[in-house]
C-alpha cells in the first residue's frame, strides 16, 4: 500500500455494535473484537456495501493516512482519530483518491439523505463504558409480560439494575445482552442488542435501572434467556451504544415518532423523558405504533392513560378481525394536514423504529404528503437529517 491512503473506518463512538457491517460485508474486511467493529484496510475493497445497511452511519468514515492504522490499533479505540496531516509532494494523489472514494460514497448514499448526527439540543451520550472483556453485571428485579395472554406475541417488559456500578444512559441509546455458553462452533454466543425503554433517571426517578422490551422468539437464542429470566437473576450487559438516535432537550421541539411492536422501546424513554423533565412543553409528542391486534400492541394498557396533551397516539391494527387492514404509512397519510405541518417546521424530529420492512412504506407515506404539499421529500429528508432531526433505526 503506497501513501496517501484512504482507510475506511468505523466510529466505536456512534456504533452500536449490531453486527450489520460485518453480515453485509462480502470479502469478510469488517470483523470484531470485544470493545469494537473495525475494517481491516488489507481486505477492503471499498464496495460500499456496508454502508446503507448500517443504521448509525458509524461505517461511514475515511481518513487519509500515510500508512494504514492497524486492526490492533482499531481495537483500542473509544473515539476516532483526527485527520493526520499528509504530504502530497504536489502529485495530487489526495485529491484523486478523494474524487474516487467520494464517488462511490455519493451512489452508496442514494436515497439515505446523508449521514446521521444527533439533535443539537441532545445531551452528550456516554458510550462503550462496558465490553464483552470487561462487562456490567446487572441483576433483573422485574420481569413482566406486556401482551394480552390471548396474544400470539409475548412480549416483556425487563428491568434491569445495576446496583452501584455506573451505567449512564439516554433515551434511544441501546444495550448489548451477554448469552452465557459456547454456541455449536465453540465459540461464545454474539451479543445481542435491546433499545432502552427507559428514561435517563431510571425505571423510577433517580434509580440506577433500565428496562427492556423484548418479544420471545421462537428459537431465539437471546431473546428466551431474557424471557425466562427469574427476579434476582444476574445478567452480563455491554454499551451503553448509540450516540445518534437521541432525545432533543429542546421542550419546544416537535418528537413524531413511528414504530411497531418492540419498537416502541425508545419512545417509552422519551415519551416519559418529556413527562418528568418537560411538563408542559410547547412542544408536540405523537406517536404512530403498529400492530396486529389491540392485544399484541406492547404498554397497550398504560398508554392509554397517557394524556393526549402530553402524547398524540395513533394506534394502527393489521389484523383485527372484520375490520380493515391498517399500518402506520395508512394512518400517516390519513394525517396529512398535520404531518405537513409538522414537517414544514424546523422544529420538527422524525424517529422511525421497528421492523426493516415498514422504512420505505413510511418514507413512501411521507413522499406523498410532500408531494400534495408542494415539497420534495427527497430534500426535506436530506436536510433533515444533517441537522440531526431525521432518525431510522429499523432490524
Amino acid at each position: 500500500m503506497n501513501a496517501p491512503f484512504k482507510q475506511h473506518l468505523i466510529d466505536p463512538e456512534i456504533c452500536i455494535r449490531c453486527n450489520t457491517c460485518e453480515e453485509s460485508c462480502p470479502v469478510g474486511a469488517v470483523t470484531h473484537d470485544d470493545n469494537n467493529y473495525v475494517v481491516n484496510a488489507e481486505i477492503c475493497n471499498y464496495c460500499m456495501d456496508c454502508i446503507s445497511p448500517c443504521p448509525t452511519g458509524a461505517i461511514d468514515n475515511w481518513r487519509v493516512v500515510a500508512a494504514p492504522y492497524s486492526l490492533d490499533e482499531q481495537f483500542s479505540w473509544s473515539d476516532l482519530p483526527a485527520q493526520e496531516e499528509i504530504a502530497d509532494n504536489g502529485a495530487g494523489a489526495i485529491e484523486a483518491l478523494e474524487d474516487e472514494i467520494g464517488a462511490l460514497l455519493e451512489e452508496a448514499r442514494k436515497g439515505l439523505g446523508g449521514k446521521p448526527v444527533a439533535p443539537l439540543s441532545s445531551s452528550k451520550a456516554s458510550v462503550n463504558l462496558y465490553n464483552r472483556g470487561k462487562p456490567a453485571l446487572a441483576t433483573v428485579t422485574g420481569n413482566f409480560r406486556l401482551t394480552h395472554a390471548t396474544a400470539d406475541s409475548d412480549v416483556r417488559h425487563i428491568i434491569l439494575d445495576f446496583g452501584e456500578q455506573p451505567f449512564p444512559i439516554l433515551e434511544g441509546q441501546s444495550i448489548g445482552i451477554v448469552v452465557p455458553g459456547l454456541g455449536a462452533d465453540g465459540k461464545p454466543h454474539q451479543v445481542r442488542l435491546y433499545s432502552i425503554a427507559s428514561s435517563r433517571d431510571g425505571e423510577k426517578p433517580n434509580t440506577n435501572n433500565l428496562a427492556l422490551t423484548v418479544k420471545r422468539e421462537s428459537g431465539g437464542l437471546c431473546s428466551n434467556y431474557l424471557c425466562d429470566l427469574p427476579r434476582g437473576a444476574k445478567v452480563e450487559v455491554t454499551g451503553p451504544f448509540g450516540a445518534t438516535f437521541l432525545l432533543p432537550n429542546d421542550p419546544s421541539a416537535n418528537v413524531l415518532m413511528v414504530c411497531t411492536g418492540t419498537g416502541s422501546a425508545p419512545f417509552r424513554g422519551f415519551t416519559e423523558r418529556r413527562r418528568r423533565a418537560m411538563p408542559g412543553a410547547p412542544g408536540r409528542l405523537l406517536l404512530f405504533f403498529g400492530a396486529r391486534r389491540p392485544e399484541e400492541l406492547p404498554y397497550f394498557g398504560p398508554l392509554q392513560k397517557v394524556p393526549e396533551e402530553l402524547l398524540g397516539k395513533h394506534f394502527c391494527y393489521s389484523r383485527v378481525p372484520g375490520e380493515p387492514r391498517i399500518y402506520v404509512q395508512d394512518r400517516i397519510r390519513s394525517e396529512a394536514a398535520a404531518i405537513t405541518s409538522l414537517l414544514r417546521d424546523v422544529q420538527t424530529h422524525v424517529y422511525i423504529c421497528g421492523l426493516k420492512g415498514m422504512e420505505s412504506g413510511v418514507e413512501e407515506a411521507f413522499a406523498d404528503i410532500c408531494r400534495a404539499a408542494s415539497m420534495d421529500w427527497s430534500d426535506l429528508k436530506a436536510a433533515m437529517r444533517g441537522g440531526g432531526r431525521y432518525h431510522v433505526e429499523t432490524y
